[in-house]
């Protein structure tokens, strides 16, 4: 009989699962796209039934049609947005839409709060990093101040991976990498949550049992077997973020791997050994025991692109319905008419605040040096330069930490963007690896679940077996000396422009 793994993930706009062999072969996969609600400005929340739950089992049912005969499914693996906050009662129903990840930022005034109690550097020495939008500690602590109700009728305060695994085992758990995103409920240095800060927040028994995301939680019971199609009695992990599990899915698995992706946002995940508290950065665990993990998160990349490219390029949008020539594309070979450093135009591309390193709400978007004599793939390169420089600021913020990285490994659908991924590995200096395949999340949850059950003995299989790299976008010398001084023009502008910018900033709606 062959064993088969089960992976799926649910993420910020889509779902996605996928059915393969304990080598990486792939049997099948399945997608499916959801929206977020936004019910106020700086709110962002989807509903654990209807979404997370609902995805999850339409996307099982679909793979588990295509297990061939004789064959049968061992292990399940499952990742989720980034940590999130689901109240749910004893039984487990929600008692409210999830609150998302670090994109809904309501909770500042319970941040400011903690930091006056506790102090900063407290927390920081604490948590690993500072309290930000990411921190859930501080959204449940923003539900008991703003909705009592639900707050006191709460059993536990679950994350999106949490409500899925328990809907599948009947098991109120978390993995460690999405619990040490609990500020500050979570202590990073011993790995479980700890009550030090947890006064004015919550009791921790109404916390989920933490493990490790390549271990197995539970098991599939009757009812969640007639909901999914997935045998009763199959092993599910811990589950954990899907960034994680993007890294683990194309070999970010050692220490000084990086993982760079490529999507509406630019993602960083870069493995450590000795874990080192920062303000700059999220400091986290990994999928397994005694591993550390830096990420950092912007706020706007490939979203920018997309902006730039509905608001400037609706002849070329309307050339791709007529002729099939992609917009992206002829964006992008239009900037790669224009020299390096955008004959002097430089841009700070916060269209939404930015997250890391400089986690700044109110920061904006920026055009410098524009003159009659521009042209728009002008702009479209300065747009991927200021991407690009953003991205060097989170690397180096990383290496400020005493880590050091060689490589990256390139990721997310901006990836067919040979002239952005040119132009990352310039203005940085790192190479980047490119995987034959990107399957995503899903595949990394498959892999999670094969080790969990064993059929997978040892990680350093995902590169081995599972991810074959196409090739390397290698840096351009020759580009190194313009870049390094546009860098550095681009941190001046950032602070130069700070106090107008803020101010700018209050006048939107």
């Amino acid at each position: 009989m062959g064993d088969l793994l089960l992976g799926i993930d649910i993420g910020t706009y889509s779902s996605k699962g996928v059915l393969c062999r304990p080598d990486g072969t792939i049997l099948a996969d399945a997608q499916t796209q959801h929206k977020i609600s936004i019910p106020r400005i700086g709110y962002v929340e989807q509903d654990a039934e209807s979404i997370w739950w609902t995805e999850f089992c339409q996307i099982a049912r679909q793979l588990t049609e295509d297990v061939p005969q004789g064959e049968r499914i061992i292990g399940v693996g499952v990742s989720t947005i980034g940590a999130c906050l689901l109240p749910v009662d004893s039984r487990g129903n929600p008692l409210r839409p999830g609150i998302l990840y670090g994109i809904d930022t309501r909770s500042g005034d319970q941040i400011e709060s903690l930091e006056d109690r506790y102090g900063r550097c407290n927390l920081i020495d604490f948590c690993g990093s500072r309290l930000t939008s990411q921190s859930i500690g501080a959204k449940i602590l923003w539900l008991k101040e703003n909705e009592p109700d639900n707050y006191q009728d709460a059993a536990k305060f679950l994350a999106a991976s949490s409500y899925i695994i328990y809907r599948l085992t009947g098991e109120f758990v978390i993995d460690a990498h999405t619990a040490s995103e609990f500020h500050p409920l979570f202590n990073i240095k011993t790995c479980c949550w700890d009550g030090r800060y947890a006064e004015h927040i919550t009791s921790l028994d109404k916390l989920p049992a933490i493990g490790w995301g390549d271990e197995i939680a539970g098991y599939i019971t009757k009812w969640a077997s007639e909901a999914t199609g997935i045998p009763e009695g199959t092993p599910v992990n811990y589950g954990t973020i899907d960034a994680l599990s993007e890294a683990v899915s194309v070999g970010v698995v050692d220490v000084g791997d990086l993982m760079i992706m490529y999507g509406s946002t630019t993602c960083l995940v870069f493995h450590v050994h000795h874990p080192v508290p920062t303000e700059e950065l999220w400091l986290e665990t990994g999928f397994s025991k005694g591993q550390y993990e830096y990420t950092a998160g912007m706020s706007t990349s490939g979203s920018a692109t997309t902006w730039f490219r509905d608001c400037f390029g609706q002849d070329l949008l309307e050339d791709e319905k007529r002729t099939g020539m992609k917009a992206y594309a002829a964006l992008a070979e239009e900037a790669g008419d224009s020299p390096s450093g955008s004959n002097g135009l430089l841009v700070l591309p916060y269209l939404s605040g930015e997250r890391t390193p400089i986690f700044d709400q109110k920061a904006r978007g920026v055009l410098a040096g524009f003159s009659l004599n521009h042209t728009r793939g002008d702009i479209y390169r300065a747009v991927l330069e200021g991407i690009s420089f953003a991205t060097r600021m989170n690397l180096e913020a990383m290496q400020n930490t005493g880590a050091r990285m060689t490589h990256g490994i390139a990721v997310g659908g901006g990836t067919s963007n040979r002239l952005w991924l040119q132009i990352v590995s310039n203005v940085t200096g790192i190479p980047q690896e490119l995987p034959e395949e990107t399957i995503g999340a899903c595949y990394g949850d498959a892999f999670l679940a094969g080790l969990g059950v064993g059929i997978i003995k040892d990680k350093h299989a995902i590169k081995e077996q599972w991810v074959k790299i196409k090739g390397v976008v290698e840096p351009i010398d020759k580009t190194k000396p313009t870049y390094d001084k546009l860098y550095g023009l681009f941190r001046e502008l950032y602070l130069g422009s700070q106090s107008v910018v803020h101010q700018l900033s209050e006048m939107q709606r």
